[in-house]
This record gives C-alpha cells, sequence and structure tokens, in this order.
C-alpha cells in the first residue's frame, strides 16, 4: 500500500511538472511552441523609446542617447523640471489603451527594451529607485496578461555597455566584454528578472544583450567575448528560472551568428535584425542555414523602419520561412514608417535646433540659451501630450503591410 502511494504522489507530481511546463511558450526543434503545443509564429512590435530614449525619436541628431538627451534638456529646462518630465513620460508613453490596441491588431507579442540601471541605484530617467524596473515592467505585464499579449523582456543597455554606440546609452565602446565586473553585474541583474518572472507564463522569453559590438571595433578581438558571455549570463538565469526561452542576438548589431558554436541551453532562439537591405530570401539564408545545421529555430527582433512595400515583402520572406518577427517601432513622433505616429507639437523645432547648437564648453551652453525657456518647456510636455494613445494616430499602410488589423480607436 505503501508503494502504490509513492507511486501515486510521483505520477502526479509528474503530470503536475508536466502541466506547469505546457503553459510556458518553450521550443522543439527549429520552432517556438506555444503552451497549446503547437508552432508559435512571434507576430508584434518593439516599445522604443519608453525605456531606453533615443534622441532619432525625438528627432535630435547630435543628442541621440537618454544620457545625451537628459543634459541637453535640462540645460533647457533644469534638472528638477527634467525629474518630472521623465517621470511623466514613463506614465505616458505607453499606456494600458496601447497595449489593449496592439493586442486588437491581431499581434501575439511584444518585445520591451529595458536599460539595466532601471534595476540599480544609478540615475537614470529622473530616479535612482533599484525597484523602478520592477514597477513600470510589472504594471505593463498586468496589462498584457489582460490581454493575452506576450511579453519578451529585452536588455537593450547593459552594464559597461554591449553596442558601444548610443544603441546602449553607454561611453563609446563595449567595454561589458572587457570588464569582469560589468558581466557579473549584467548576470546578476538578469538573474533578479528572471526570479521575479520566473513563474510567469506571458513572459515570453528573455532577450539577453540587444546589437552587441558595433563593427567600428577590433571585432577578431571582442567577438570571441560574446558567446561566453551569454552562457555567463544564461548560467545564472538558469539557477532560479528554467522555464523561459532565452533569445541569443549575434555580433555586430545582431546581424553575425559566426561566433556561435552548437547551442548550449535547451531552451534557446536565435535573433538577428535587418534594417535597409533587399527584403529577399538571400538576405535571411545564412540565419536559415544556421538553423537547419543546429536544428534551433530563429527569430529577427527588429526591422521595419522602411515603406509599406518592403514592411511587406519582408514580412512575407519571414514568414515563408518559419521566422516569426517584432518590427520596429510601435510609436514614433511624425512617422509613417512604425505602428503609430502623434504630432510634432508648436516651438518643438526650437528644442530641436538648441539640440544642434555648439555646447562643448559653459561659454557655448550660455550662448545657446534659448530666450525664452517656459516655451520650450510647454513644447516638451506638448510632446508628452501628443504621444498619449488617444491623440496618436494609426498608420493603416503599415499595419496591413504586417498583415495585421486596424482597430477603431
Amino acid at each position: 500500500m505503501k508503494k502504490l502511494i509513492v507511486l501515486l504522489i510521483a505520477v502526479a507530481t509528474c503530470f503536475n511538472t508536466e502541466a506547469q511546463t505546457a503553459k510556458f511558450i518553450s521550443t522543439k526543434g527549429k520552432d517556438v511552441i506555444g503552451p497549446d503545443g503547437k508552432p508559435f509564429l512571434i507576430k508584434g512590435t518593439n516599445l522604443g523609446n519608453w525605456l531606453v530614449p533615443e534622441g532619432y525619436m525625438f528627432k535630435f541628431k547630435k543628442v541621440n542617447s537618454q544620457r545625451l538627451i537628459n543634459e541637453a534638456l535640462t540645460e533647457l529646462v533644469g534638472p528638477e523640471e527634467m525629474k518630472l518630465f521623465w517621470r511623466k513620460f514613463q506614465d505616458t508613453y505607453i499606456t494600458e489603451a496601447d497595449i489593449h490596441f496592439l493586442k486588437a491588431t491581431g499581434s501575439n507579442s511584444i518585445r520591451i527594451p529595458f536599460n539595466y540601471k532601471l534595476f540599480t541605484s544609478e540615475d537614470y530617467m529622473g530616479q535612482n529607485n533599484p525597484n523602478r524596473g520592477f514597477e513600470l515592467l510589472d504594471r505593463v505585464i498586468g496589462w498584457c496578461k489582460k490581454e493575452n499579449l506576450y511579453v519578451m523582456l529585452d536588455m537593450h543597455c547593459a552594464p559597461g555597455g554591449q553596442t558601444g554606440d548610443n544603441i546602449d546609452d553607454g561611453n563609446g565602446y563595449p567595454f561589458l566584454f572587457k570588464s569582469a565586473a560589468s558581466r557579473k553585474q549584467t548576470a546578476e541583474i538578469w538573474k533578479k528578472i528572471a526570479a521575479r518572472y520566473a513563474n510567469e507564463s506571458i513572459i515570453l522569453g528573455y532577450d539577453l544583450l540587444n546589437e552587441p559590438i558595433a563593427h567600428y571595433f577590433d571585432v577578431n578581438d571582442l567577438n570571441p567575448h560574446l558567446e561566453p558571455t551569454y552562457k555567463e549570463i544564461t548560467a545564472a538565469i538558469r539557477t532560479v528560472d528554467k522555464n523561459h526561452i532565452l533569445f541569443i542576438g549575434g555580433a555586430q548589431w545582431d546581424s553575425n551568428f559566426k561566433p556561435f558554436g552548437a547551442p548550449f541551453d535547451p531552451k534557446l532562439v536565435y535573433t538577428f535584425h535587418k534594417y535597409w537591405t533587399d527584403p529577399t530570401e538571400k538576405v535571411i539564408q545564412e540565419y536559415v542555414d544556421f538553423r537547419n545545421k543546429y536544428n534551433v529555430p530563429i527569430y529577427v527582433g527588429e526591422t521595419g523602419e522602411n515603406t509599406d512595400e518592403w514592411v511587406r515583402d519582408f514580412r512575407i520572406v519571414c514568414e515563408k520561412n518559419n521566422i516569426g518577427w517584432h518590427y520596429w517601432p510601435y510609436k514614433k513622433l511624425d512617422n509613417t514608417r512604425g505602428f503609430m505616429s502623434f504630432h510634432v507639437p508648436a516651438n518643438y523645432d526650437k528644442i530641436i535646433d538648441y539640440t544642434e547648437k555648439d555646447r562643448s564648453s559653459f561659454e557655448n551652453i550660455r550662448k545657446a540659451a534659448p530666450a525664452n525657456r517656459e516655451e520650450l518647456k510647454k513644447a516638451l510636455y506638448d510632446f508628452l501630450e501628443n504621444s498619449r494613445f488617444v491623440n496618436c494616430t494609426p498608420n493603416k499602410g503599415y499595419m496591413e503591410a504586417l498583415g495585421l488589423k486596424v482597430p477603431a480607436k
């Protein structure tokens, strides 16, 4: 009788474990697998600019990372006003209405870029609260659970910088790969994130490093460090979370898979980005070959920023080859090459002009100072007001090119 009871408990535990595992998006061979056990083709967009502001999203040229944006705008309105602006920005740019709209388009997932500083005490976007990353992500994940819209978390900016350009909001070099301390911190932050969301099935997975190692640098020196860094991060995550997919991006802007050997984890998806190439099968063939060689899924984490015709053609090429996608971006100022656009506010051109001026010394900052700071402050807050979902305009042609619906607002 005792043996029978033990056996029944073991069987029940087995079934329970299987049921728990089945509710997560997973992988099998070359496919991403949904909770229903069928292939799941990722379709959606990136919430760019929300937690990682980028200069070009603000129509700036020289001022192109969050740190540089913050410096320029602080010179215009002062530090306390900028803290208020960034807090309001995070509460305004992406809201529950945006998430509801995205689900209604037929998207099944979103990718959320974030800066590691949201999980540290470092000053970032007006705060230094190490819990603010979770406060923001918990909120949007809650909205996504309500809509059944899957979420991918993307470390767009890693300690030390993984890209070496404005993309990582760093110091102009991918120091991550030369710094044991930065790699350890990266792994620790990912472990902290994974521990919090280990049992959250609306999470699709974790994109460990966005666009590592720009092509400007000695790639022969840096590329060999990429896969070991991924392995270090993966080992940390797997101590607390064995449920979620890990997305591994190639070197040189997520384009080069040559640094990779055989898969080192059973739930890996290899991700590439493609912009401004021909929308043809030739462009993706090397990634398809990698998939066939190692029997692993591949996916395009960023693409788009192009005409509706290009968007349609590349989407068709991807889907024909069983490659899921997150097009970039969801929302941008005065832009038809994304899901949503919003209007440029009055006097915003004066903010743009200021960022283009020589501000290399305090004397030059004084010379560049605007005559009417209140006018520019109003333009900044008008930018926020215009970015609210209710004030945005859906780009019908772009979404139809993606095979998505254009729901009524």
